[in-house]
């Protein structure tokens, strides 16, 4: 258990980094899209501001869910982290919005002013600067299986989209085709809209117990073929934070004592946690009939 709780203080690192990134990121851009008058730099920056607080909500879900189980939290507080990711969605849904109508707004107005070329220094350096925040986060995430942290990586990398879209839009501008910049910043806001779906969308399947059938079968595999073991009557999984819940019921041979079918239950645990690194296994043994 302290491996575990060792692995979601790295997960708040990867969160913490993301929100020092993203407070420099942001304000480079947006003192860069006003003085250069890029509506994509600029709406690529007020991103980057919601982006601190979606990341703050994923730190604050890991901080819970580091605390010990409690009365009313026996299984701990794993889920926190989950929604954390929920919470980050929601934020970058409202901002994805919020882009898109500026940017709608700013096309039919027709406003003709061209972006400097500066800015479209700046987004790539940003987009750059993101990417390799991307890359740590989403090793560490797949490192330690964290949905959060796997969440805050998901953003990080459709904010490297963004602000190399951004730099497309404000290219494309140079040639005489002003429209671009506000296009770009549209495309912009689609980007983030469909991140926050997929965060969304993953947040809720784990927060209502959805189990990927798959792999649900290979942990079956995996008891059917532990001694002892006649069959399996009822399997059963779900994901708790970062860790996964397994209620399996198991018929034996009707002969053998109580302490026979107790040691086929701690032969099922103990494969489970070697071969899939799942701690939590409730065994409940029936005669094989």
């Amino acid at each position: 258990m302290a491996d575990i709780y060792e692995d979601i203080r790295k997960g708040e690192r990867g969160a913490m980094i993301s929100i020092a990134a993203y407070l420099i990121l942001s304000s480079f851009k947006l003192v860069c899209g006003y003085l250069f008058a890029s509506s994509a730099l600029l709406a690529d920056g007020f991103n980057n501001l919601t982006d601190i607080v979606a990341s703050f909500a994923v730190l604050i879900g890991l901080r819970i869910s580091r605390k010990p189980p409690d009365s009313n939290h026996a299984y701990g507080h794993f889920r926190a982290e989950t929604v954390a990711a929920l919470v980050a969605s929601f934020i970058m849904a409202m901002v994805g919005i919020q882009v898109i109508i500026e940017s709608v707004r700013s096309l039919f107005q027709g406003h003709e002013s061209v972006p400097g070329l500066w800015s479209a220094g700046v987004a790539i350096v940003s987009a750059l600067a993101m990417l390799g925040v991307y890359y740590y986060n989403r090793q560490l995430a797949l490192k330690i299986n964290n949905s959060a942290l796997m969440a805050a990586a998901k953003d990080n990398f459709s904010d490297a989209m963004v602000s190399i879209g951004a730099a497309l839009g404000i290219i494309g501008a140079q040639f005489g085709l002003p429209w671009l910049d506000p296009v770009a910043a549209f495309a912009v806001g689609l980007l983030i809209c469909r991140t926050a779906w997929e965060i969304f969308r993953d947040s809720t399947y784990r927060l209502t117990d959805g189990f990927d059938e798959s792999r649900l079968m290979d942990l079956r595999s995996t008891i059917e073929r532990t001694p002892g073991v006649e069959a399996i009557k009822d399997m059963k999984a779900r994901i708790h934070g970062n860790q996964v819940l397994v209620d399996v019921v198991v018929e034996v041979d009707a002969d053998l004592t109580v302490m026979e079918g107790h040691n086929i239950s701690d032969s099922i645990e103990e494969r489970m946690q070697n071969k899939h690194n799942i701690m939590s296994v409730h065994v409940h043994v029936e005669p094989k009939c």
